[in-house]
């Protein structure tokens, strides 16, 4: 008995301990904070979004999974360190692969929103190993189809337009900017408040040079080689604007490649589906980790 109680014991301290080791884990690209213990879920929060944009995924969840989330350097005032100039994508990609390897995760579940649904894409084509399955929160595997873009060259000189018009912004007029953006991502007046104060305290360089990024980044030539298991959230809300048949033309249309996916459309919700639907997103993370 007291051999079991010890043994016991001795794995609790070995757990925690392992926990406390990969909480606040820092590269020059990422900061990843670990709560709960069970099996590895990864949360990668989107465009100057801060990691708090999980804070209710994590707190369902850490009850039962490790939930590594990940904050990106320069976005919601956390500092830009290498992400200060040059590529952010790529790199921040490489980070956290390189994260997934060091922390010794076997093929954790993915869940990425926006930006961070694109990155997860990218790890699942470059590094599958690293994925056992990806929930992707609305993200396209081209961004700058929502621009009239065939393809990423077409897209790159309204995405160079793009990256250095808020690159000459003064402060002032990027935090309204960010205000105006977002009223038409997010329902929640709760959330639209937290979404913009992160988006206006972001290096608005590292936001410029991302959108610059993912606006010319382009997976749908891939998709078809991708095997990981992929659902991909999208939302629709009459309010937007847009009828519900075109919003599904769109996600099956640029997903067709992808041979294992489900997609899963949330009504009465803009972009940011954790904040507007928070109970309809915490069943369908439930089903995605079972």
């Amino acid at each position: 008995m007291r051999k079991t109680t010890f043994t016991t014991l001795l794995a609790g301290i070995l757990a925690w301990y392992v926990s406390a080791a990969l909480a606040d884990s820092v590269s020059d690209r990422i900061t990843v904070t670990v709560r709960g213990r069970g099996p590895d879920v990864v949360l990668i929060p989107g465009l100057a979004c801060s990691s708090a944009v999980w804070d209710a995924t994590a707190a369902h969840l850490e009850g039962h999974f490790r939930v590594h989330v990940v904050q990106l350097a320069g976005f919601a005032g956390s500092p830009p360190l290498a992400n200060a100039q040059g590529p952010v994508i790529q790199p921040t990609v490489d980070a956290i692969d390189a994260y997934i390897k060091a922390s010794k995760l076997k093929a954790p579940k993915v869940i990425g929103h926006s930006l961070g649904g694109l990155m997860g894409l990218m790890l699942c084509d470059q590094h599958p190993e690293d994925v056992g399955s990806l929930m992707i929160v609305d993200s396209l595997p081209f961004y700058g189809v929502l621009f009239g873009a065939k393809d990423a060259a077409a897209a790159a000189p309204q995405a160079a337009a793009m990256r250095d018009s808020i690159l000459n912004e003064t402060p002032d007029a990027y935090a309204q900017g960010e205000r105006d953006f977002l009223r038409v991502l997010v329902k929640s007046p709760e959330g639209y408040k937290a979404a913009t104060g992160w988006a206006i305290v972001s290096d608005k360089s590292v936001v410029a040079r991302a959108i610059y990024e993912d606006m010319t980044t382009d997976i749908r030539p891939k998709l078809h080689e991708i095997k990981t298991r992929i659902m991909v959230l999208y939302p629709w809300d009459s309010s937007a604007g847009f009828p519900q048949a075109a919003v599904d033309g769109l996600y099956q249309e640029n997903f067709a490649p992808l041979p294992n996916k489900t997609l899963v459309r949330i009504d009465g919700s803009s972009h940011f589906i954790m904040l507007d639907q928070p109970a309809a997103f915490a069943v369908q993370v439930d089903g995605f980790l079972k």
